[in-house]
């Protein structure tokens, strides 16, 4: 399992909406840069502002110069999942051992277990996003290792207040995670001005994956960050048409996350 110790705090959030421009997110490189990344939550190596809170631990904007393929590399306890937002990629781990291909709008998860190896081939111009959740890993570390891969006709998608909404996670939708209390969707409008209620016991991340938007007046605009909590009445306007991608979590968790764990093993 790659351990990353945090020599920074985590940033306490202490906005109702923090916003993170791409230009103060984390980077990194695969290969010479045939693979780039864009991170809202890094590691501390990655530089940016964005640090773990709730159960998400690393998110990343991953984009394919040219064919790549990152290596055979082992995780454990962590919850894995990628979203192919564009192209292809192809999967291989330890327990399939076998390479799988993965399209737009498809997505995977590796609930990492006691320990899985992986390795991840990224076509020229594929685009996505993988991010890694802490599921309570005094738990997970005890279990097998498990895999699945969704197809993107698999998700339902509704439309409301004039949002369309692909739910991946939560809601009846088929990604199933050890993490509770997560709700992961994304959500597609035209121009205008939308509104969404929002649960205050909940933390909402949110990828501006299309478009300039305005959140209660906050501009955003396209690959931004955006941390939103306490906030009950969302509006949401834009000039042209939008994506976001929207993860909410719990608040309050019932464990203390390994990046807790580690931020108090650095206190002492």
């Amino acid at each position: 399992m790659y351990i990353h110790l945090f020599c920074k705090k985590l940033k306490i959030l202490d906005m109702s909406i923090q916003i993170i421009p791409k230009s103060k997110q984390g980077y990194g490189a695969f290969n010479g840069g045939e693979i780039i990344e864009n991170k809202p939550i890094g590691f501390p190596q990655d530089g940016g502002e964005g640090k773990p809170y709730s159960n998400l631990f690393y998110w990343a904007y991953a984009e394919a110069k040219k064919e790549s393929t990152i290596g055979l590399h082992p995780h454990q306890g962590f919850e894995i999942m990628s979203f192919v937002l564009n192209g292809t990629i192809r999967h291989f781990d330890t327990q399939l051992n076998d390479w799988k291909p993965l399209h737009k709008g498809d997505a995977q998860i590796i609930r990492a277990g006691k320990g899985i190896s992986h390795a991840e081939h990224m076509g020229q111009d594929a685009v996505m996003f993988q991010i890694w959740v802490d599921p309570n890993l005094n738990k997970t570390l005890e279990q097998e290792a498990s895999y699945n891969d969704y197809r993107h006709e698999d998700f339902p998608v509704k439309t409301e207040n004039g949002i369309t909404i692909k739910t991946y996670s939560g809601d009846g939708a088929p990604l199933t995670m050890d993490a509770a209390g997560m709700n992961i969707s994304e959500w597609d409008f035209g121009k205008g001005v939308f509104e969404k209620t929002l649960d205050l016991e909940k933390i909402y991340s949110i990828y501006v994956m299309n478009g300039n938007v305005k959140l209660n007046n906050e501009i955003a605009e396209q690959d931004a960050f955006v941390i939103i909590q306490d906030v009950k009445d969302l509006k949401i306007e834009t000039e042209k048409e939008g994506k976001l991608f929207v993860i909410s979590s719990d608040k309050k968790l019932k464990y203390q996350t390994y990046a807790e764990m580690m931020q108090a093993r650095m206190a002492r």
